[in-house]
Protein backbone atom coordinates (compact mmCIF):
# COMPACT_ATOMS: atom_id res chain seq x y z
CA UNK A 1 0.00 0.00 0.00
CA UNK A 2 0.98 3.62 -0.73
CA UNK A 3 0.63 5.88 2.15
CA UNK A 4 -0.78 9.70 1.64
CA UNK A 5 0.00 10.20 5.43
CA UNK A 6 -1.04 12.98 8.12
CA UNK A 7 1.85 14.15 10.75
CA UNK A 8 0.90 16.35 13.70
CA UNK A 9 3.50 17.30 15.79
CA UNK A 10 6.42 17.77 13.26
CA UNK A 11 7.83 20.22 15.21
CA UNK A 12 8.93 17.95 18.08
CA UNK A 13 11.33 15.60 18.57
CA UNK A 14 8.88 12.35 17.96
CA UNK A 15 7.29 14.45 14.91
CA UNK A 16 10.22 15.34 13.31
CA UNK A 17 11.59 11.67 13.58
CA UNK A 18 9.06 10.45 12.51
CA UNK A 19 8.63 13.29 9.55
CA UNK A 20 11.92 12.38 8.65
CA UNK A 21 11.56 8.66 7.94
CA UNK A 22 8.60 9.11 6.19
CA UNK A 23 9.91 11.55 3.42
CA UNK A 24 12.79 8.90 2.52
CA UNK A 25 9.97 5.57 2.94
CA UNK A 26 9.97 4.40 -0.11
CA UNK A 27 6.12 3.69 0.72
CA UNK A 28 5.16 7.00 1.22
CA UNK A 29 3.89 9.24 -1.43
CA UNK A 30 3.12 12.41 -0.07
CA UNK A 31 3.23 13.96 3.41
CA UNK A 32 0.69 16.89 4.89
CA UNK A 33 2.15 18.71 7.93
CA UNK A 34 -0.34 20.14 10.35
CA UNK A 35 1.20 22.51 12.95
CA UNK A 36 0.44 26.03 14.40
CA UNK A 37 4.30 27.22 12.84
CA UNK A 38 6.27 25.81 9.78
CA UNK A 39 8.66 23.09 10.14
CA UNK A 40 11.01 24.67 7.97
CA UNK A 41 11.71 21.52 6.09
CA UNK A 42 11.32 21.23 2.02
CA UNK A 43 10.89 18.32 0.01
CA UNK A 44 8.94 16.92 -3.34
CA UNK A 45 6.58 15.12 -0.94
CA UNK A 46 5.93 17.75 1.80
CA UNK A 47 3.03 20.06 1.84
CA UNK A 48 2.39 22.12 5.17
CA UNK A 49 -0.68 23.36 6.46
CA UNK A 50 -0.50 25.83 9.32
CA UNK A 51 -3.30 25.77 11.45
CA UNK A 52 -3.80 27.47 14.93
CA UNK A 53 -7.32 25.84 16.28
CA UNK A 54 -6.67 22.06 17.13
CA UNK A 55 -9.94 22.07 18.31
CA UNK A 56 -11.46 22.94 15.40
CA UNK A 57 -11.33 21.98 11.65
CA UNK A 58 -14.68 23.07 10.16
CA UNK A 59 -12.89 25.42 7.96
CA UNK A 60 -10.09 23.35 6.68
CA UNK A 61 -11.78 19.68 6.16
CA UNK A 62 -11.66 20.37 2.49
CA UNK A 63 -8.29 19.82 2.64
CA UNK A 64 -7.72 17.07 5.00
CA UNK A 65 -9.65 14.52 2.54
CA UNK A 66 -8.04 11.87 0.46
CA UNK A 67 -4.77 10.71 3.08
CA UNK A 68 -5.01 6.74 4.31
CA UNK A 69 -2.69 7.05 7.22
CA UNK A 70 -2.31 9.71 10.65
CA UNK A 71 0.64 9.87 12.92
CA UNK A 72 -0.24 11.75 15.74
CA UNK A 73 2.66 12.64 17.60
CA UNK A 74 1.71 15.41 19.61
CA UNK A 75 1.55 15.41 23.17
CA UNK A 76 2.97 17.59 26.67
CA UNK A 77 4.13 16.52 29.53
CA UNK A 78 1.83 16.38 32.47
CA UNK A 79 4.44 17.77 34.82
CA UNK A 80 2.59 21.08 36.39
CA UNK A 81 -0.62 20.10 35.09
CA UNK A 82 -3.87 19.27 36.90
CA UNK A 83 -6.12 16.22 35.48
CA UNK A 84 -8.14 19.21 33.63
CA UNK A 85 -6.01 20.28 31.83
CA UNK A 86 -4.03 17.40 30.85
CA UNK A 87 -7.14 16.15 29.53
CA UNK A 88 -8.09 18.82 27.51
CA UNK A 89 -4.52 19.00 25.90
CA UNK A 90 -4.30 15.50 25.40
CA UNK A 91 -7.69 13.94 25.29
CA UNK A 92 -9.84 16.24 23.82
CA UNK A 93 -7.18 17.77 21.62
CA UNK A 94 -6.15 14.44 20.23
CA UNK A 95 -9.68 13.00 19.57
CA UNK A 96 -11.39 16.35 17.90
CA UNK A 97 -8.93 15.91 15.30
CA UNK A 98 -9.14 11.77 15.09
CA UNK A 99 -12.91 12.23 15.14
CA UNK A 100 -12.68 14.26 11.79
CA UNK A 101 -10.03 12.24 10.15
CA UNK A 102 -11.98 8.95 10.60
CA UNK A 103 -15.18 10.94 9.47
CA UNK A 104 -13.34 12.11 6.10
CA UNK A 105 -11.35 9.12 5.27
CA UNK A 106 -13.23 6.09 6.47
CA UNK A 107 -10.27 3.86 4.99
CA UNK A 108 -7.22 5.78 7.43
CA UNK A 109 -4.98 4.08 9.65
CA UNK A 110 -4.52 6.25 12.67
CA UNK A 111 -1.01 5.43 14.54
CA UNK A 112 -1.41 7.63 17.59
CA UNK A 113 2.07 7.97 19.77
CA UNK A 114 0.95 7.52 23.77
CA UNK A 115 4.17 6.07 26.25
CA UNK A 116 5.03 3.38 27.98
CA UNK A 117 3.03 2.27 31.49
CA UNK A 118 0.18 4.03 29.85
CA UNK A 119 -3.09 2.72 31.78
CA UNK A 120 -5.74 0.88 29.77
CA UNK A 121 -7.83 -0.01 33.01
CA UNK A 122 -8.36 4.04 33.57
CA UNK A 123 -7.97 3.59 36.95
CA UNK A 124 -4.64 3.57 37.96
CA UNK A 125 -2.61 6.01 40.52
CA UNK A 126 -0.72 8.04 37.98
CA UNK A 127 -2.70 10.57 36.44
CA UNK A 128 -0.97 11.17 33.02
CA UNK A 129 -1.35 7.33 32.74
CA UNK A 130 -5.31 7.15 33.19
CA UNK A 131 -5.78 9.95 30.67
CA UNK A 132 -3.29 7.90 28.01
CA UNK A 133 -5.54 5.08 28.74
CA UNK A 134 -8.74 7.17 28.00
CA UNK A 135 -7.58 8.39 24.73
CA UNK A 136 -6.82 5.15 23.73
CA UNK A 137 -9.65 3.15 24.27
CA UNK A 138 -11.52 5.80 22.90
CA UNK A 139 -9.32 6.23 19.63
CA UNK A 140 -9.38 2.57 19.33
CA UNK A 141 -13.21 2.94 18.97
CA UNK A 142 -12.48 5.04 15.75
CA UNK A 143 -14.94 3.98 12.85
CA UNK A 144 -11.80 3.76 10.56
CA UNK A 145 -9.46 1.12 8.98
CA UNK A 146 -7.19 0.78 12.05
CA UNK A 147 -5.64 2.46 14.80
CA UNK A 148 -2.44 1.22 16.28
CA UNK A 149 -1.43 2.52 20.11
CA UNK A 150 2.55 2.96 20.37
CA UNK A 151 4.01 3.24 23.92
CA UNK A 152 7.82 3.72 23.21
CA UNK A 153 9.76 4.16 26.41
CA UNK A 154 12.88 6.05 26.05
CA UNK A 155 13.85 6.83 22.76
CA UNK A 156 16.77 7.84 20.95
CA UNK A 157 17.07 10.41 18.79
CA UNK A 158 18.00 10.46 15.42
CA UNK A 159 21.52 12.51 15.19
CA UNK A 160 21.18 15.76 12.86
CA UNK A 161 18.06 16.64 13.55
CA UNK A 162 16.61 19.93 15.33
CA UNK A 163 14.49 19.48 17.69
CA UNK A 164 15.86 16.38 20.03
CA UNK A 165 15.05 16.92 23.81
CA UNK A 166 18.75 18.30 25.60
CA UNK A 167 18.33 14.96 28.16
CA UNK A 168 17.26 12.60 25.30
CA UNK A 169 20.55 13.86 23.36
CA UNK A 170 22.51 13.16 26.40
CA UNK A 171 20.60 9.59 27.21
CA UNK A 172 21.27 8.47 23.72
CA UNK A 173 25.06 8.42 24.11
CA UNK A 174 24.54 5.50 26.50
CA UNK A 175 21.30 4.13 24.50
CA UNK A 176 23.51 0.66 24.12
CA UNK A 177 24.11 0.64 27.73
CA UNK A 178 19.82 1.04 27.65
CA UNK A 179 19.37 -1.63 25.21
CA UNK A 180 21.40 -3.96 27.34
CA UNK A 181 20.24 -3.53 30.52
CA UNK A 182 16.53 -3.07 29.46
CA UNK A 183 15.64 -4.14 26.17
CA UNK A 184 11.91 -3.66 26.63
CA UNK A 185 12.16 0.17 27.77
CA UNK A 186 13.79 1.97 24.90
CA UNK A 187 13.75 1.89 20.88
CA UNK A 188 15.20 4.36 18.61
CA UNK A 189 13.43 7.15 16.86
CA UNK A 190 14.23 5.82 13.73
CA UNK A 191 12.65 2.35 14.62
CA UNK A 192 9.41 4.25 15.70
CA UNK A 193 8.83 5.88 12.28
CA UNK A 194 9.33 3.08 10.57
CA UNK A 195 7.43 0.80 12.75
CA UNK A 196 4.41 3.47 12.36
CA UNK A 197 4.71 3.66 8.49
CA UNK A 198 4.59 -0.51 8.20
CA UNK A 199 1.74 -0.83 10.85
CA UNK A 200 -0.35 1.73 8.45
CA UNK A 201 1.30 -0.04 4.96
CA UNK A 202 0.65 -3.92 6.23
CA UNK A 203 -1.03 -4.23 9.69
CA UNK A 204 0.26 -5.32 12.63
CA UNK A 205 -0.96 -8.34 14.87
CA UNK A 206 -1.58 -6.22 18.10
CA UNK A 207 -3.07 -3.12 18.21
CA UNK A 208 -0.77 -1.76 21.08
CA UNK A 209 2.71 -1.89 20.47
CA UNK A 210 5.20 -1.85 23.16
CA UNK A 211 8.98 -1.04 22.90
CA UNK A 212 9.52 -4.52 21.83
CA UNK A 213 7.33 -4.46 18.74
CA UNK A 214 8.31 -1.33 17.94
CA UNK A 215 12.04 -2.58 17.76
CA UNK A 216 10.87 -6.25 15.65
CA UNK A 217 8.69 -4.32 13.32
CA UNK A 218 11.82 -2.21 12.08
CA UNK A 219 14.38 -5.13 11.81
CA UNK A 220 12.06 -7.34 10.26
CA UNK A 221 10.97 -4.74 7.94
CA UNK A 222 14.87 -3.69 7.23
CA UNK A 223 15.90 -7.46 6.47
CA UNK A 224 13.08 -7.67 4.47
CA UNK A 225 14.41 -4.82 2.10
CA UNK A 226 17.81 -6.37 1.99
Amino acid sequence: MKLRAIIFGATGMVGEGVLHEALHHSSVDAVLVIGRKSSKLHHPKLAELIHRDFYDYSGIESQLRGYNACFFCLGVSSIGMDEQEYTRITYNLTMRAATTLARLNPEMTFCYVSGMGTDGTERGRRMWARVKGKTENHLAALPCRAVYLFRPGFIKPIRGLRNAYTLSRILGVIYPVWKALIPGAVCTLEDLGLAMIEAACSGYSRKILENADISLIARTARESAG
